[in-house]
């Protein structure tokens, strides 16, 4: 992008106003399409294998301490404050934040990037439940066998083996060597695996045909593909419970190690894990409430869309060590034996407890079924933070050139179908897991981190607490203001500094990526994280007057409500750091 290009993207950015399109903004039809959007979001894949995975390896059923704290103090909190934005501005986060914090403007062109980026690869997990889903349909699943033309007999075993061992599983070579087709690492490119590109194609298409209408046509979708995961969760739970050895599993599960509440560790997972599945900083909660009518109630829209993210991991944990118990009794394992992190808890573990069920020809394909619906509802809102953005920005250049916003989307999703190619060529694994702990990771922390410092700090806990009075006629209560001006800044700092002091190098099992790698890794973080720093120099460099004066007006509102409303005083708790400074400046001037 050209200096010239970047400065007028930044200054329009600075400058935009609501309601600058020539075609009025959609709305969501009803209260409760934006609810199951929002959960939908919420909802997905790292409630199946993530949480589960978390909760037993960090103190079983201590681990829902630390991580129902953070929900209360700092998940709920949050998505209040993202709800609010969104909808009072009826802005997505680019042009919100920039109006909210003209200093961090670069925070909210920031999160479309770390989205755009992170739905690029997110669809690759759909290309996979596909491909499962299309093998699961024969009389014998291919991935029980060592049998078949990809398997490695000699280290191939059709029980599981457990971690203990040199051998692997079968379901564990159909994931390596039939789905991936993997080489020996990311030096290895290799050609592409061509099921899996029509795979990741035919996903695109779902996507597309779901949002080329805008809320239009996604929120009609969401009422199923939010709702049926919970049917099949509920009829899988239902049906492992009376499997043998699933009480031993969910006793796993849920135990505590009351001793894994003194590591750092526990803690910094139980944070990462709220802020990864509510979308916390992801600037998807901001763009789908900016199509919300002003007056909706996001209280209780908040509290609804947490409690059904917290339930449905608590849920998904007990459907899955339930099965991974079922598991460990058939191949005399113990439990601890048998999960594992990341993707192979559901593609590689999942899939062998299946095959091992009664009436598996109904169970697997309906799983696999339910991962999809799950990753298409997170892929929707993912994507709408881009879609909001290039509308919201560029809206008249658009309909002169493509005449219609269905072509907007259907070029936005030939362009990421694209980025995604080298998730499905044979060395695609190594990709995914680089760009992965790189965007959703290392990236995400330091843009929530700065996130809060522009909301909580410089735009002011007073002004987010007025917002929520014009909208919904009272003010938000001494909780979220206490947790917005002191805990949330605090637990996110904490966050940022543990995550930084406990860095370790991505690593994919055993493999260790080359030197050049991370460095791409890290050129991955920065293309997001470069805007803050741009946009914070683009304003102080574009405002007139001395230095102070300068920073003065980089750190006043832009917010019309903001700037004409005086705050009552029982509102001034908190109401922001940046007036104590502008009154320093006003001094020093």
């Amino acid at each position: 992008m050209s200096d010239e290009k970047t400065s007028g993207l930044l200054t329009s950015i600075g400058q935009v106003t609501v309601g600058k399109t020539d075609v009025a903004r959609p709305t969501w039809s009803g209260r409760m399409e934006f609810i199951l959007a929002t959960v939908g979001y919420a909802v997905g894949l790292g409630n199946v294998w993530r949480f589960p995975y978390l909760c037993y390896s960090s103190g079983g059923g201590a681990f829902l301490v630390p991580y129902l704290m953070m929900v209360f103090l700092c998940g709920i909190p949050l998505l209040l404050m993202e709800f609010a934005i969104g909808q009072f501005t009826h802005l997505g986060p680019v042009h919100a934040l920039a109006k909210v914090c003209p200093l961090l403007k670069g925070v909210g062109l920031a999160t479309v990037v770390i989205s755009y980026v992170f739905c690029t690869y997110y669809n690759v997990l759909m290309s996979w439940a596909l491909f499962y889903l299309f093998h699961s349909f024969g009389a014998t699943p291919p991935w029980k066998t060592c049998n078949n033309s990809w398997n490695v007999f000699e280290n191939c075993s059709s029980g599981f083996p457990g971690n203990a061992t040199d051998m692997q599983s079968a379901s564990q070579q159909f994931f390596d060597r039939r789905l991936l087709e993997k080489t020996s690492g990311i030096e290895d490119v290799g050609g592409f695996q061509w099921e899996l590109f029509g795979c990741l194609l035919l996903a695109w298409g779902f996507v597309y045909l779901c949002i080329f209408k805008g809320v239009k046509s996604s929120g009609k979708v969401v009422y199923f593909t939010a709702t049926f995961p919970y049917f099949i969760l509920f009829a899988l739970l239902i049906n492992n419970m009376q499997l043998p050895g699933a009480k031993e599993g969910v006793l796993y599960f849920v135990t505590p190690v009351w001793n894994k509440l003194f590591e750092v560790k526990v803690w910094v997972n139980a944070a990462a894990q709220v802020f990864n599945s509510l979308g916390i900083a992801f600037g998807s909660m901001i763009s789908l409430a900016s199509y919300n009518k002003f007056n909706n109630n996001i209280m209780r829209d908040v509290l609804i869309v947490s409690f059904i993210n917290s339930f449905t991991s608590i849920l998904a944990g007990f459907v899955i060590f339930s099965a991974i118990g079922y598991m460990a009794h058939t191949h005399n394992l113990p439990v601890d034996n048998i999960s594992t992190d990341g993707p192979g808890l559901v593609f590689v573990v999942y899939p062998e407890a299946l095959s091992t069920m009664p009436a598996f020809q109904l169970w697997a394909p309906l799983f696999f079924f339910m991962l999809l619906c799950l990753g298409l509802d997170s892929q929707f809102a993912t994507l709408e933070v881009a879609l909001t953005f290039i509308k919201d920005e560029f809206r008249t250049q658009i309909l002169h050139f493509l005449k219609r916003e269905e072509l907007v989307a259907l070029l936005v999703c030939v362009v990421s179908f694209l980025f995604g190619l080298p998730h499905v060529t044979k060395g695609g694994i190594y990709v995914f897991q680089l760009m992965d702990h790189y965007t959703a990771v290392v990236s995400l922390m330091f843009l929530a981190f700065f996130e809060v410092i522009a909301v909580c700090w410089l735009f002011g806990v007073g002004r987010i607490s007025h917002m929520i009075e014009k909208m919904l006629g009272k003010p938000a209560n001494i909780y979220f203001r206490v947790c917005w001006f002191l805990i949330c800044p605090l637990l996110v700092l904490c966050i940022l500094v543990s995550s930084i002091i406990q860095y370790t190098p991505v690593q994919y099992g055993t493999y260790k990526y080359p030197l050049w790698a991370e460095v791409v890794g890290w050129g991955v973080s920065l293309v997001s994280l470069i805007w803050i720093p741009i946009g914070a120099i683009h304003e102080i460099y574009n405002n007139k007057g001395s230095f102070l004066s300068r920073l003065k007006t980089a750190v006043t509102t832009t917010v019309e409500m903001a700037v004409d409303d005086p705050l009552p005083e029982k509102q001034k708790l908190g109401s922001s750091v940046a007036e104590t400074a502008r009154e320093h400046i006003d001094t020093v001037l």
